[in-house]
């Protein structure tokens, strides 16, 4: 059988193509109940339905900032939220031409066989739940595979393991109208230095893209949200430009020209590191056959979610903050981003979680 031929494949090209707009990225507000309740709970909010939804909505109808946006990943109960006013999510957003989309996983499980490495759990009723979320109006979907980095690992039957099951997921939604972003995420937990991250970034994703492959995915209607190539978390710091040539490197020995964009996740880095490593990937001068922007959650929230605060009154001066900080990720997306002067509310405060679990 020669690649995916289904009925949608069209529709996944130019929604793959559309999500790959170089000036535009993707907002990942995908947290599960519990991730987002430990979020709420650093600027002491509870962790009910309408806090949730207030939250969210917030953030989709932040004036002018949706401009820099094209997806927006949602988790289940997003996807069928309403607004205060009573108006669905998925409409706030198709309006202000940013995609809906899903993360379809069911998180992580430990892998037998290996030293507390894991797979991930959700292939089981993924065809329907696929077909569902298309109906309800999403148009990709997201399944983070982790790796660590240890003495040992990741080990040959985790990497196989995770891009064996990212290749499935990937399938199954394509089968079912649904870009796939995959997402094998290489933990910045430990002391390894850059080389280090940088040849094991490459092993996963070259075994990701021959598990693709094997599965029939059609390449030019996925996208790819990698880790950046950076030194262990309790390693020296280097320079964005540092970050920027391995990762770079990483991805053009690896990531076929057929995909679209690559939509790096920011992994616990502070919101302006985040942006400046994006912003010096786009300044190289080098070859890049596909759109580099980003699939941030944390490095888009955080300084909007402090100012927040819980307090409505402080929604207006909120949306300000996260509109900053998409315009910023815009500008990185186009190698055009000066810095920010402001250093204000924590944006360059470390947003690493040790062994990050949604």
């Amino acid at each position: 059988m020669s690649c995916f031929e289904g009925k949608y494949r069209d529709e996944l090209i130019a929604n793959a193509a559309y999500i790959a707009t170089p000036g535009k990225g993707i907002l990942a507000a995908d947290e599960s109940t519990g991730t987002i309740g430990k979020r709420l709970a650093s600027i002491n909010v509870e962790n009910i339905e309408t806090n949730r939804r207030q939250l969210r909505e917030f953030l989709f109808t932040a004036p002018n900032a949706v401009q820099y946006l094209c997806g927006a990943i949602l988790f289940e109960e997003t996807l069928y939220q309403k607004s205060a006013a009573g108006k669905p999510f998925v409409d706030i957003l198709n309006e202000g031409g940013v995609l809906p989309g899903i993360k379809v996983d069911k998180g992580t499980v430990d892998l037998a066989g290996t030293k507390g490495e894991t797979t991930t759990q959700g292939l089981d009723g993924l065809a329907q739940r696929c077909q569902q979320y298309y109906n309800a109006g999403a148009r990709f979907a997201k399944w983070r595979a982790v790796l660590k980095i240890g003495t040992t690992e990741p080990s040959p039957l985790a990497i196989q393991e995770n891009a064996n099951g990212l290749a499935r997921y990937a399938i199954i939604c394509q089968e079912n109208g649904l870009v796939p972003i995959v997402e094998p995420e290489i933990l910045v937990d430990g002391p390894h230095d850059i080389k280090t991250c940088a040849a094991i970034t490459e092993r996963v994703l070259a075994a990701c893209y021959k598990a693709l492959n094997d599965h029939h995915v059609l390449l030019e209607g996925t996208l790819l949200k990698p880790n950046m190539v950076t030194p262990g978390s309790d390693a020296p710091k280097v320079t964005p430009e540092v970050i920027a040539e391995y990762t770079v490197r990483a991805l053009q020995r690896t990531v076929p020209p057929a995909v679209p964009g690559i939509m790096f996740l920011s992994g616990g880095q502070s919101e302006e590191e985040a942006t400046l490593n994006l912003n010096a990937m786009n300044k190289l001068q080098t070859k890049k056959p596909w759109t580099l922007s980003f699939s941030f959650g944390r490095a888009l929230q955080a300084s909007t979610l402090k100012t927040w605060a819980g307090k409505t009154e402080n929604i207006p001066v909120a949306q300000a903050a996260f509109l900053s900080r998409c315009k910023a990720n815009s500008e990185a997306t186009l190698g055009k981003y000066a810095g920010d002067s402001s250093k204000g509310n924590g944006v360059s405060e470390s947003l690493h979680v040790k062994d990050y679990k949604y």
